[in-house]
């Protein structure tokens, strides 16, 4: 990569987690049945260790040193915008209607839409601060424009383009499932991936943008990351016999996450 630029390395980074989910959505054309429970809890498991790793090193670490150059306390932008990005998922669960995978009863307002698209939601939803996270680290990459930092900002789309790969199979193999054909299960498992790139654009443009309150912004993408993982992730990772293999699998996601941002950064 020594010879890519900058802004290709961050265009290839942001553009890796929809590839990622659109492969991972490709993998109802070659399986019919939907993930084994165990399987399920692996991957989730794993997706919430990325999480909880990305959201200290790459974006409360950076938030609490980017406050100290400005000049503040590390920790009051750091606290106050966590708890923001948790607050903002808490009202956004609550109004936006969506359903998990698995699930009879849709979550937030009533609404007439389709299942299917309520299953989108439930994905998307979770989807908004993993693509913040990465535009918002690609953003401060930028600033500094030394190399170390834009390899840092594309280990956390690495970490979590990996975590995205099952996730696209997790939404289009149970929409096989339910009698969806092979070719529009793989479009909406493919949509709703779409969200990523989109916020980690406007992550992008916020931090290049508005330097000033850029530690508010990586607290609040972390605090949003954590929600999703405590909320979702890890109960669903857990549920069943044998649960153990889903703390394993949380630990062996941080720990790929830990490594993918010392190493590179």
């Amino acid at each position: 990569m020594n010879n890519w630029s900058d802004t290709t390395i961050t265009i290839i980074g942001i553009s890796l987690m929809f590839v990622m989910t659109t492969a991972g959505s490709a993998m109802v054309f070659f399986f019919r049945k939907v993930m084994s429970d165990r399987f399920k809890r692996i991957t989730l498991g794993f997706a919430a260790g990325v999480m909880i790793a990305a959201s200290v090193w790459s974006l409360l670490n950076p938030a609490i040193e980017e406050a100290e150059l400005l000049g503040i306390a590390g920790w009051i932008p750091a606290g106050i915008g966590f708890a923001l990005g948790g607050l903002f998922l808490l009202v956004v669960d609550n109004l936006l209607p969506h359903l998990h995978i698995g699930e009879k009863k849709p979550e937030g307002i009533k609404t007439s839409l389709k299942r299917s698209t309520m299953l989108i939601f439930a994905v998307t939803l979770h989807n908004i601060p993993e693509g913040l996270a990465v535009g918002l680290a690609f953003g401060l990459a930028l600033q500094a424009g030394t190399p170390i930092a834009i390899m840092s900002a594309f280990g956390l789309a690495i970490g979590i383009g990996l975590q995205n790969f099952p996730e696209g199979a997790a939404i289009s193999l149970p929409l096989k499932q339910e009698g969806m054909s092979s070719g529009k299960a793989f479009m909406y498992g493919t949509l709703s991936g779409v969200a990523e790139p989109v916020f980690a654009v406007i992550g992008l443009v916020l931090a290049t943008q508005l330097t000033a309150i850029m530690p508010w912004f990586l607290a609040f993408a972390a605090g949003a990351m954590i929600y999703v993982v405590v909320e979702e992730l890890i109960p669903e990772a857990q549920l069943g016999e044998h649960s153990n293999i889903g703390t394993i699998a949380v630990m062996f996601g941080f720990v790929v996450m830990m490594i993918l941002d010392v190493a590179l950064g």
